[in-house]
């Protein structure tokens, strides 16, 4: 696989703003964006072995598998230039301290940010 691919929460407005962010500054053509409602987004999660229901995490997949929690943000934000730095940086941070931090936003996101009555991409 080529490709970047990331599956994410077409309903949610963090995941929608990320997205909308991604397709602004990532170089053209680096991600393929899939919301996990879809049916090719339900395909790969269950290629995958993820549950079907409800998506907890970005997941990024290349060549190298499928990447979730801070690794797979880390991965998708060091693919752009201006960002790759920092990425580095934060990969410094313990994974234990990355993915409470992580889970927690993931936990709250729909409270803090809401849901997104489009999503970015469509299904």
């Amino acid at each position: 696989m080529k490709e970047n691919i990331i599956i994410f929460d077409g309903e949610c407005s963090l995941c929608n703003g990320v997205v909308g962010w991604l397709l602004k500054f990532a170089p053209t053509d680096s991600f393929s964006f899939v919301a996990f409602q879809s049916s090719y987004g339900q395909n790969l999660l269950h290629t995958y072995g993820f549950p079907k229901k409800e998506l907890t995490t970005v997941i990024l997949i290349n060549e190298a598998g499928a990447h979730t929690h801070s690794d797979g943000f880390l991965k998708i934000v060091a693919q752009i230039p201006e960002w790759r730095f920092v990425a580095a940086l934060l990969a410094f941070i313990p994974r234990i301290i990355r993915d409470a931090i992580y889970n927690l936003a993931s936990k709250n996101r729909i409270k803090w940010f809401g849901k997104s009555k489009t999503c970015a991409i469509g299904f």
